[in-house]
């Protein structure tokens, strides 16, 4: 019986890694239209009215052919790879019916006229069929269950502008000595000749070049053609199996991963490409020192029905999440919630950093990532001792110790006197004053700083050169009142405000800080802005126009606000990031809501 139960966990692993493609990808994009299809009926929002507005007329972009053809209910997947010999990208789709897509696809590339070039071939294998495009970066393939799109990535790599320099050949005559006899003209004077005009041998070798241009990417050309065609068959004549990612969240509407350190890779070595930075190269980071700080990142995307939300998740390596989450962790300083504001405002972001955690680990961060062979451990000794010795973190992290929260508070007229300079009835410049009102953002910005003399010594000398005028327990900035109402800046012990309105801070009371205390306990930066208060405020300004303010009403009643957050706590080395849009409606999927609200503001 133990025999039996081994054999049968053998045979069980085996069975399932034989449906699953998991090869290693760079970069994986999955959409879950089984996961949606719960949500919302794709159907209906390929069919609603405002698509089929810019689609009508246009068979190409026939929207219920293409239903009638894909799953749309399944997965779709857009996978590929950047570090392979050979970068590619693959799409599947899976398929209805294989005879329904040959048909398609034909149709897709029939001849204009019997004249014509055929602009496609379909080849029919027992366990596929293949469809070559002419002068096409992709090649598509397709069974009972899927299609299947593969182009590779890799380009031509002749320089057009590496054109050879031709130097022309100069020749001089030279008198002969006297006293040398002459000798005989070459030249019959007795037979007609005409002179011809000169080679322009610099246009033939540029000709030349483009030619073998033209030869040498036709070439490149055609073997990627038969290496993706290659490609294809190792796919298929094995049976196909849809490719999927152990990194791809199948809860999500859509779900993407990317290796980071591959990404980075590849964008430095296409960045290394060009020649004029070639002396610099050896000391680009490589794709191990990215992959020693970030494995990959995940966007996902949720469509509900009263929400869409994106959520970023950053994978660590084991030393960099240890470094993140001392960053992220900080206790923030209970004094900045006095200058926080009763009510909810109108948007507000709160950020808090150790500050200190990361000045100390900067050195270490900068180790990793430009670690190269160009660069020995000694030079990186000298540098991070370097850093180290110019930046004390325990002395600098007491300027700005990493609490900083800004406020959006309200929209306001105010009167605006300005200056300028008109001429008379006798043509003589005279200075004019006029008033007019403009509308101007009230806000206020707090941050900490411990430091026990720079910020009141900061202050003394912006007073000593008349920036700034005190008033009681603060200080206006001068010249500012014009352009953004009396701005002033105001210390209280450890807490720094710098704003334009003193009639909104609070005596740390209020419902909105209690909210906020209990959200930052989670987060380590918190960030919202309340749609219907922010258009409230702006249409009610004199500088906003009729159709401005109709556009507004219709954004206020259809969205109550936008939130944007990230964790404090790091889980299995990941920080995650969310971005969410909440909807006041809920009698339809989000998706179709916003395409509704496109179609009312496009009237």
């Amino acid at each position: 019986m133990k025999h039996f139960f081994t054999y049968f966990i053998l045979l069980t692993t085996l069975f399932a890694n034989s449906q699953t493609n998991t090869k290693p990808y760079d970069y994986f994009v999955q959409f879950n239209g089984d996961q949606l299809s719960k949500k919302v009926n794709i159907l209906d929002v390929l069919n609603h009215s405002l698509i089929n507005k810019y689609t009508e007329g246009k068979s190409d972009y026939d929207i219920n052919q293409y239903a009638n053809l894909f799953k749309l209910d399944q997965k779709i997947s857009v996978n590929g790879n950047f570090t392979d010999s050979i970068p590619y990208y693959q799409v599947t789709i899976p398929i209805k019916n294989r005879n329904d897509i040959k048909q398609f696809m034909q149709k897709m590339h029939v001849e204009k006229n019997a004249d014509s070039i055929p602009t496609a071939t379909i080849e029919d294998f027992p366990l596929y069929s293949l469809l070559t495009s002419v002068n096409k970066g992709s090649s598509m393939a397709w069974n009972d269950n899927y299609l299947v799109i593969v182009g590779f990535t890799k380009k031509y790599s002749s320089n057009l502008y590496d054109i050879p320099e031709i130097q022309e050949e100069i020749t001089v005559d030279v008198a002969p000595d006297e006293g040398e006899p002459i000798g005989e003209s070459p030249i019959d004077i007795n037979t007609p000749y005409t002179i011809e005009e000169p080679i322009d041998s610099t246009a033939v070798s540029t000709d030349n070049y483009y030619v073998e241009y033209d030869l040498g990417r036709a070439a490149f050309d055609s073997l990627q053609s038969i290496q993706r065609n290659d490609f294809i068959k190792s796919l298929f004549e094995k049976g196909f199996t849809a490719p999927s990612s152990d990194k791809i969240n199948a809860t999500a509407d859509i779900s993407s991963w990317i290796n980071y350190s591959a990404a980075m890779s590849s964008f430095y070595e296409s960045y290394a490409t060009l020649s004029q930075f070639t002396t610099y190269n050896k000391f680009l980071p490589s794709q191990k020192n990215w992959g020693n700080l970030v494995k990959g990142i995940n966007l996902d995307f949720y469509f509900d029905n009263d929400n869409a939300r994106v959520e970023e998740i950053i994978e660590y390596s084991k030393p960099m999440a240890d470094i993140v989450d001392k960053m992220a962790n900080r206790k923030i300083n209970k004094n900045i919630f006095n200058y926080f504001p009763d009510k909810k405002p109108l948007g507000y972001m709160s950020y808090h950093i150790n500050t200190k955690e990361t000045l100390k680990n900067f050195p270490n961060l900068m180790t990793e990532v430009l670690n190269s062979a160009a660069l020995t451990k000694d030079d990186m000794g000298i540098v991070t001792d370097l850093i180290s010795t110019i930046v004390d973190e325990e002395a600098t992290a007491t300027l700005f110790d990493g609490d900083l929260s800004m406020f959006l508070l309200d929209v306001k007229e105010i009167e605006v006197t300005s200056k300028s300079y008109e001429y008379d009835d006798n043509y003589e410049e005279i200075e004019v004053e006029k008033k007019e009102k403009k509308s101007i953002p009230i806000f206020s910005m707090i941050f900490t700083s411990t430091h026990p003399t720079f910020g009141d010594k900061l202050i003394q000398l912006g007073v000593r050169k008349k920036l700034l005028v005190q008033k009681g327990n603060y200080y206006e900035i001068a010249g500012t009142s014009g352009k953004y109402g009396d701005l002033f800046i105001l210390k209280d012990k450890d807490v720094v405000v710098i704003a334009n309105s003193r009639d909104y801070f609070n005596t740390n009371n209020g419902s909105f800080v209690k909210e906020v205390k209990k959200d930052l306990k989670q987060n380590y930066f918190l960030a919202k802005l309340n749609i219907p208060e922010i258009s409230n405020a702006y249409s009610h300004t004199a500088e906003t126009k009729t159709a401005d303010i109709k556009k507004i009403d219709q954004f206020a009643t259809q969205f109550s606000d936008i939130t944007l957050q990230s964790s404090k706590k790091l889980i299995d080395n990941k920080l995650k990031i969310e971005l969410r849009l909440n909807s006041l409606k809920s009698n339809k999927n989000i998706i179709l809501q916003t395409l509704d609200f496109v179609q009312e503001l496009s009237k």
